[in-house]
Formats: structure tokens, C-alpha cells, sequence
């Protein structure tokens, strides 16, 4: 098992900190913020029983553990960055942080949206630094975006993608750097013209809620959008979409939204989710935490089988 640093104990560093301890490594959370050890210690509260539903709670796992300097951590096998999205405070973090580890010791930052070039600037060794974006929570969620620079090792990547794995996620290499990487990209783009329908009136928010829930998702359980219109072609599958849908696939592509986030669609967005559902957060990500991990064992299997179906 690894021993593994994270720098940084808000949301998605305490989250990591519980997926990285339930998979059985150890993991110590950096941050100096008194109030981080509570946070750390409330995640890995509740991810316990979703890792134990989802199967990657292995036994003996030991809680993560709090540091408010990584001058007091044990040397790590892996960093995992989890600092805020501000690209100066994860500089000064990373220069402050080398120092104390090994020359190729990898550093993987969790950012959603800056590239690995934007963050390893100014590293001394900055060839080993590469993303790791997960999904939230990190001890739900399968996925990991594993992003390298074009001077990152591939034996670095190859390392770090056999530890998430070992994890139980399903790993997602890109071949080269994007703002926002894979998953970020397609859920932006379908949240834009979520809020332009909403914010033009054309649809409440419960009911564009209820268009990916129950429009989209079932379909998307099986296969992504290219699996989608592939099947639209016809006997002729994705050649016979292109052909017969594609001026029409331009003219929507044309038509969709550019919303701004002014007050007025802000106020329709939070006043939509409202009338969606107007839980309290906290007890709607619990309801989450415990209905999603069923979800994923249950499609599992569901998977597998319609991957076979038709083989010889």
C-alpha cells in the first residue's frame, strides 16, 4: 500500500483523503487550517458505508490522518493536490512542498480546470506533476481524469493509473492537455444550455432536471453520445446519422445558448432548484451517498451483459 499526501483539506482533499484510507493506504491530509481535521474526520464518517455498499472498503482500513504542516507528514509514495482553484496559492504550495519529498516522488493535482502546464510553472522537477481530476465526491464516484504534460513520463502515468485502479475507479487518460479536461467539458456543455433554457423561459429547471434524468441518463448507463446517434443511423449506424442528420445535428448545434450568470439567471437557477427539490444540501448529498452505490452495483453487472450481447 502507498503512503499518500494531500495537500489540502476542504471537499474534494477530504474526500480523497477517505478514498485513499478506505482503499487501505495511508493518507494524511496537509492543511493549516485547525478546522480541517474536523472536515477529514466528518468524510471519512460518511464515506465508510458508501465505500462498504460500493465494495472498495477494505478491511483493517485506517482513518485518514491531519497535519497542518507537511513538514510533519512521513515522506509520501504520492501527492495528491486538492488547494483551491487559485494557481498562485498552488505555486507557492508545490515550491514550499518539494523540498520535502523525493526527486520522483509524483504529484498529482486534482484541479478541474487548469492544465498541468498552469500548475507545474515554476517547479523545480515539473515533468512529474500531471492531473488527477476525480468526480465528487472522490469516495463515490468511479472516475478519474488522469492528464499528463508532454514531457511527463508515461511510466509516471502508468504508475499513478495502476494505484486509482487498485482503488476500484475507472481510470480516463487524455492524450493532451485541456482546459477542464474530459468529463468537466461534456457537463458544461450541457449545463450551458440547461441554464439558457431556464434562463430564456423556454423550460423550468425541474423539468430540464427530469430531461438528463430520465431522457438522457438511461440511455447513457449503457453508452455515451456517440453510442446514442451511432444507433439513430439506422442499419447503416453512425455513417447513415451523419448523412441523414447531420445539417440538421449543425442547425441545433447553431441554435444552442451562450447564457450569462447575471442576477437574473441566477436567481431563476436557485429559485428552480427550489421547486426541484428543496432539501437542505447536506441532506441531499447523504440521500445521495446512499442511493448512488447502489446504482453502480446494480448497473455492473447490467453492463457486462449488454457488452456480450451478440457475441458469437
Amino acid at each position: 500500500m502507498a503512503r499518500v499526501l494531500i495537500l489540502g483539506g476542504g471537499l474534494i482533499g477530504a474526500g480523497w483523503a477517505a478514498a485513499f484510507a478506505g482503499a487501505g493506504h495511508q493518507a494524511i491530509v496537509a492543511d493549516p487550517d485547525p478546522e480541517a481535521g474536523a472536515r477529514v474526520a466528518q468524510a471519512w464518517q460518511a464515506a465508510q458505508p458508501v465505500m462498504a455498499a460500493l465494495g472498495t472498503l477494505r478491511d483493517g482500513a485506517e482513518p485518514p490522518l491531519h497535519v497542518t504542516n507537511a513538514a510533519d507528514a512521513p515522506t509520501p509514495d504520492l501527492v495528491q493536490e486538492a488547494l483551491p482553484e487559485t494557481l498562485a496559492l498552488k505555486h507557492r504550495a508545490l515550491a514550499a512542498l518539494e523540498p520535502l519529498i523525493a526527486i520522483d516522488a509524483p504529484i498529482a493535482s486534482s484541479s478541474s480546470g487548469f492544465t498541468p502546464g498552469d500548475i507545474a510553472r515554476g517547479m523545480a522537477h515539473p515533468d512529474r506533476l500531471f492531473i488527477a481530476h476525480p468526480c465528487n465526491p472522490p469516495y463515490l464516484m468511479p472516475t478519474v481524469e488522469l492528464v499528463g504534460q508532454a514531457t511527463t513520463p508515461p511510466k509516471l502515468l502508468d504508475r499513478a493509473e495502476a494505484i486509482y485502479a487498485a482503488m476500484g475507479k475507472t481510470v480516463l487518460r487524455m492524450a493532451r492537455p485541456m482546459q477542464g479536461h474530459l468529463v468537466n467539458r461534456l457537463q458544461f456543455a450541457l449545463w450551458r444550455e440547461a441554464v439558457h433554457l431556464v434562463a430564456s423561459g423556454a423550460a423550468t429547471l425541474p423539468d430540464v432536471e427530469r430531461a438528463v434524468s430520465e431522457g438522457l441518463a438511461p440511455r447513457w448507463c449503457l453508452m455515451g453520445p456517440g453510442g446514442v446517434f451511432h444507433l439513430s443511423g439506422g442499419p447503416r449506424g453512425m455513417a447513415g446519422y451523419v448523412d441523414a442528420l447531420g445539417p440538421a445535428t449543425e442547425a441545433m448545434w447553431a441554435d444552442l445558448g451562450t447564457p450569462d450568470l447575471n442576477d437574473a439567471t441566477a436567481a431563476a437557477l436557485i429559485a428552480g432548484m427550489q421547486t426541484t427539490d428543496a432539501r437542505d444540501p447536506a441532506v441531499l448529498a447523504a440521500a445521495r451517498d446512499r442511493a448512488l452505490p447502489q446504482v453502480v452495483r446494480a448497473l455492473a453487472p447490467i453492463r457486462e451483459e449488454y457488452s456480450k450481447q451478440g457475441e458469437n
